[in-house]
Formats: C-alpha cells, sequence, structure tokens
C-alpha cells in the first residue's frame, strides 16, 4: 500500500465508520497518546524496563497505531504525505549528505555494533 492509497483507504474508513473525523485538537492528543503507547512498548522491549503482567510486545500494533492517526491528520488538514515526505528526504539528503557519514560519533557506534 502507498502512502496515498493509505490516505484514501483511512478517508474512506472515517466515512464509512468513523462518522467525522474528530478535530484536529482531538486528534493531536490522540497522537500523543498512541506515540506515548509506542514509547511504552521500546522502553519495555528495549530498555530497562520489564512488562507488566498482561502486557504485550505489540511494537507494529503501536506503531500502526500512530500513523492512522498522523494520517487522520493529515487527511483533515488537506496534507499529502507522499509529497510532503519526498520534501523531507529531499532536504536532508542535501543538508546532511556528509554530514552523517562523517561524525565520528556514529562511526564509532557502527563499529562497537559489528563488534557484538
Amino acid at each position: 500500500m502507498t502512502i496515498k492509497e493509505a490516505q484514501e483507504v483511512v478517508d474512506k474508513w472515517i466515512k464509512e465508520y468513523g462518522v467525522r473525523y474528530f478535530s484536529e485538537l482531538t486528534n493531536m492528543a490522540c497522537l500523543t497518546e498512541e506515540v506515548g503507547e509506542l514509547a511504552r512498548v521500546i522502553a519495555r522491549t528495549y530498555g530497562d524496563q520489564s512488562f507488566k503482567k498482561g502486557e504485550k510486545p505489540n511494537l507494529g500494533e503501536e506503531m500502526a497505531d500512530v500513523l492512522w492517526v498522523l494520517i487522520c491528520l493529515a487527511n483533515q488538514t488537506g496534507i499529502d504525505l507522499t509529497e510532503e515526505l519526498q520534501k523531507s528526504i529531499d532536504k536532508k539528503t542535501q543538508r546532511d549528505s556528509e554530514r552523517h557519514k562523517n561524525n565520528p560519533k556514529l562511526k564509532d557506534h557502527n563499529d562497537s555494533k559489528l563488534k557484538e
């Protein structure tokens, strides 16, 4: 599924099952909530915390929930995420084409990962 198709599928779902989009402010609060849930799973999976009884490592589900709400916000504000993502990639490529390659902190990190 392309990003454009995802935006269309979410829009169709909202109109068929969701009645209407929540307000932009409500969706921003929902996005914040979903990012927090994603952070919780990452902290328990890759950090020092452990899962509580009944919790599960549902990383993909939480990422999809973040994407869902982000797509809702894009749809209701008229943003073409495909176009904006391409602009972001172009900007980062132009700005950072050598920056990360020349960052000794990243080189050291990559070298230590290779040793593991």
